[in-house]
């Protein structure tokens, strides 16, 4: 048996999500899974560093499965390629040890959100959009806050399946890329929507509508006393996971 670790970008705006669901619905999983099936002639399944949410995107997710095949990893990759849509790409296959797991073994992953202040016909498929301008000072502020040990109760969707809601942030900040105002973010772990909900809530921030006192007040009680909704997933990208 080998354990054959690549890396996966993909355009997340037509798939519902990585995680596979029930047939005739569209993810990202389902469809390497589904491409590895033909290619290798038994029943593969993958891990990822990250579970994203429908219609977000990944430069560089990293997934592994183990296989009986004798097939080189190279020879996979290009198989897969050729049979997966284009807004799927599948790069850097390496035999690994049995112990690595994309997700359990991830000491550290990044997410990325970008903003552009005017809606755009072309950069708003990868962009959430704030409809103005924004006090980036006050944003700044509130993301040094985030970093550390935290509880995200107030700032994430309730997850049966990761009870836990302390995660702990090695770096935050928000700078400017050209038109992008850019949210980035890195920590052990994520909760379900949680970069989304800590976005809408800083941007709501930017616009005058939360003050840093509440703020506040909510990450450290957990006590929702603002209306947050996430951000749209057009702007969010898990960049990297590090092992």
């Amino acid at each position: 048996m080998k354990n054959i670790r690549m890396t996966v970008e993909y355009d997340g705006s037509s798939f519902a999500g990585w995680q596979r669901q029930s047939r005739g619905i569209m993810t990202v999983q389902g469809e390497i899974e589904a491409a590895l099936r033909m290619i290798l002639q038994e029943p593969v399944s993958l891990a990822a560093a990250g579970r994203t949410d429908k219609g977000v995107h990944a430069r560089e997710q990293t997934a592994n499965f183990v296989t009986h095949s004798s097939m080189e990893p190279s020879r996979m990759v290009h198989s897969l390629n050729s049979l997966l849509p284009a807004t799927i790409r599948v790069t850097n296959p390496l035999e690994v040890s049995m112990d690595f797991h994309a997700r359990h073994s991830a000491k550290e992953r990044q997410y990325r959100y970008f903003m552009i202040e005017k809606p755009s016909a072309i950069y708003g498929r990868f962009a959430g959009c704030s409809y103005g301008q924004l006090d980036v000072a006050v944003m700044l502020q509130i993301a040094a806050l985030i970093e550390g040990v935290r509880d995200f109760t107030a700032f994430s969707k309730e997850d049966r399946d990761n009870p836990g809601r302390i995660c702990h942030v090695h770096d935050c900040k928000w700078y400017r890329d050209h038109r992008f105002l850019v949210f980035q973010i890195s920590a052990n772990r994520f909760l379900r929507s949680m970069v989304r909900y800590l976005v809408d809530a800083m941007t709501s921030a930017g616009k005058g509508l939360l003050s840093v006192d509440e703020f506040t007040r909510m990450l450290e009680t957990g006590v929702v006393t603002f209306q947050l909704n996430p951000a749209p997933p057009a702007g969010l990208f898990l960049w990297e996971a590090r092992y």
